[in-house]
């Protein structure tokens, strides 16, 4: 290997980085929009007959005004995301009084409960609407069957990363599916406020999801939630290997001492090989951040596991695949070109956001700068194909 030879720079893997969350994210928006336009293409057919905590304020009709409508779904975010922050705050209650025994019971039951009832209602609509033949025992069966094995490969990390993904983004696929079935003006405003509660939960000293990661850091713990990682490819013997990283902790602090040797022996290796200046104590190579020699000695101090990770993979919570996905289902309601055009400003957001990610070396909020380009783009999209059909139909008119 030429000695020579440079260190990529922090852009020169944004492309990977990118593309390794931007695949995922892409599939569960495009599931959740072929769900829409399948099942609930007339958005005012579905919406009134679903109601949630999302609607306990305001319960939203054709026959209001625009401004009702307005403050009735801004009424319904408020106690939305009050909802959310005192349900976080438990959480970091909870994880503060070492119950993780009982946090990883509770999000086990809950993703049993999505996969199992909401996953088995979108089941039987497409059933009926493609007059599939399968008996209610059968489908009990499996539908039991599937969820169980949802549950053991989100939370107990013993299968194939492959699975445990594909059953991250059918959760993401089904909770984002059922989101679209709310009132329209609900849905945009509560957008809007989840991305600002983002904002706040992460980069506030006292937000909730910072300090539980703050706390989880400090412990050496993972967090018993819901969030996609995905895994990066190190360099070993000039091939690139992808590099499973389990998630439980090792009981005994000598083994967990031994293990961090190896892991330390590794990346010396690779220092050797490759002549770099720099070096790093994590478990895996982060090409996307560039930590300076006198960095590694705090790297644990990073944030991680919100929005875009900064240590070891990327992570991106599953709350973000779910509104992400709740904006295109949500457009796909009234055009496809509208799908598109909000499908491009929300990869557009991500690839924002991962180049501030390069820049600042923290942990960011995913969905603000998504979430804000999609609301624009959708309007704005909508907008100008009115004033296309409008100027076509004049044009028709005239001849």
């Amino acid at each position: 290997m030429d000695r020579n030879q440079r260190p990529r720079s922090l852009l020169d893997s944004l492309g990977e980085e990118l593309i390794a969350i931007l695949t995922p994210v892409s599939i569960c928006m495009f599931t959740v929009v072929l769900l829409v336009c399948i099942l609930n293409s007339d958005p005012s057919s579905s919406s009134a007959s679903f109601s949630s905590i999302a609607t306990a304020a305001y319960a939203e009709s054709d026959s209001d005004s625009s401004w009702d409508k307005f403050v009735g779904a801004l009424l319904n975010s408020v106690v939305f995301v009050a909802a959310i922050t005192v349900a976080t705050f438990v959480l970091v209650l909870l994880f503060y009084l070492r119950c993780v025994k009982f946090l990883k019971f509770y999000m086990g039951f809950s993703a049993f409960i999505v996969l199992g009832n909401l996953g088995g209602e979108i089941l039987v609509l497409l059933i009926d609407r493609f007059r599939f033949p399968i008996d209610s025992i059968t489908f009990l069966i499996l539908l039991f069957n599937f969820s169980v094995v949802g549950v053991f490969a989100v939370f107990m990390s013993k299968f194939s990363i492959l699975i445990t993904q594909g059953y991250l983004v059918w959760i993401g696929v089904l909770v984002a599916y059922f989101f679209t079935l709310l009132p329209e003006w609900t849905t945009w405003v509560l957008l809007v406020a989840l991305a600002l509660y983002d904002i706040a939960a992460v980069l506030l000293p006292v937000g909730p999801l910072r300090l539980l990661v703050e706390m989880a850091i400090s412990r050496d713990e993972d967090i018993p939630a819901l969030v996609y990682e995905a895994r990066p490819v190190i360099r070993n013997d000039s091939r690139l290997v992808q590099r499973r990283v389990w998630r439980e902790r090792r009981s005994n602090d000598a083994e967990n001492h031994a293990n961090r040797n190896e892991v330390r022996a590794v990346r010396s290796e690779e220092v050797e090989e490759e002549h770099v200046g720099s070096s790093e104590r994590a478990e895996i190579s982060v090409p996307l951040i560039d930590r300076r020699p006198e960095q590694a000695e705090n790297s644990e101090t990073f944030l991680e596991g919100i929005g875009l990770g900064s240590s070891g993979a990327i992570k991106l919570g599953l709350g973000d695949f779910i509104f992400y996905s709740v904006l295109v289902g949500r457009a796909a309601m009234y055009d496809l070109m509208t799908v598109y055009a909000c499908y491009l400003a929300i990869i557009a957001g991500l690839g924002i956001t991962l180049m501030l990610l390069s820049v600042y070396q923290k942990a960011l909020p995913a969905l603000p700068v998504s979430i804000m380009l999609g609301v624009v783009f959708y309007f704005l999209a909508r907008l100008l194909l009115e004033v296309f059909v409008v100027q076509c139909s004049s044009n028709l008119v005239m001849f």
